[in-house]
């Protein structure tokens, strides 16, 4: 898939407020400092569309982009960081739980991890509360520059065998790096795929 245009429609916190165009959306999540700004500006090649910031917790907001006039792209607040008040943790969950539950047009939502840790608790416990949802999600491992290549794959198989305790088939997975421009292709051509599968069918 091939971007032509990437533009910013809306933020907020109300799920009522969000875009009704009955098209794909796809959002993107993650423990905060996971790359997740970076990698959407990848995708979408434009450094300046998503928020990137040394400080993690920027993104507090629902943020809709319409790419190629066709579908959406999400970007949603990050999990799990620390310096975050309990209270806006709080008001975090809940608008981002009412997201998943009840935006019809969501096609999938991927899940980031950084390729550097094993695997964290607080993303399996995300990832298990979409299943349960009955949410369709995706894994995006975020970094893998950062990791030799041997080193990357044991990490990575060993994310596999901890999710395989719970995941049968597992969900699908991507490798990505900003810094290194290496997935984008890969992933929207995932996006690509679906968006043709599901052209026409979305009810609002």
């Amino acid at each position: 898939m091939k971007i032509n245009n990437a533009a910013f429609v809306i933020s907020n916190t109300d799920v009522s407020k969000c875009p009704k165009d009955p098209i794909p959306e796809y959002a993107f999540i993650g423990r905060s400092n996971v790359g997740k700004s970076s990698l959407i500006n990848l995708l979408v090649n434009n450094k300046k569309l998503a928020k990137t910031s040394g400080k993690p917790g920027k993104t507090q907001l629902i943020n809709h982009f319409i790419i190629n006039d066709s579908w959406f792209l999400v970007d949603l607040p990050g999990y799990g960081y620390a310096s975050v008040s309990k209270g806006k943790r709080k008001v975090f969950q809940g608008f981002i739980q009412d997201y998943f539950i009840q935006r019809k047009n969501l096609i999938n939502a991927f899940v980031l991890v950084d390729s550097r840790h094993t695997p964290q608790k607080i993303d399996l416990e995300f990832m298990q509360w979409l299943g349960e949802h009955g949410i369709p999600f995706s894994i995006i491992f975020t970094k893998i520059d950062k990791l030799p290549s041997s080193k990357l794959n044991n990490t990575i198989l060993k994310y596999k065998k901890k999710l395989a305790e719970t995941w049968d088939p597992l969900p699908p997975s991507f490798l990505t790096s900003a810094t290194a421009k290496h997935g984008a292709e890969t992933l929207l051509n995932y996006i690509d795929a679906i968006n043709k599968q599901v052209v026409g069918k979305i009810e609002m």
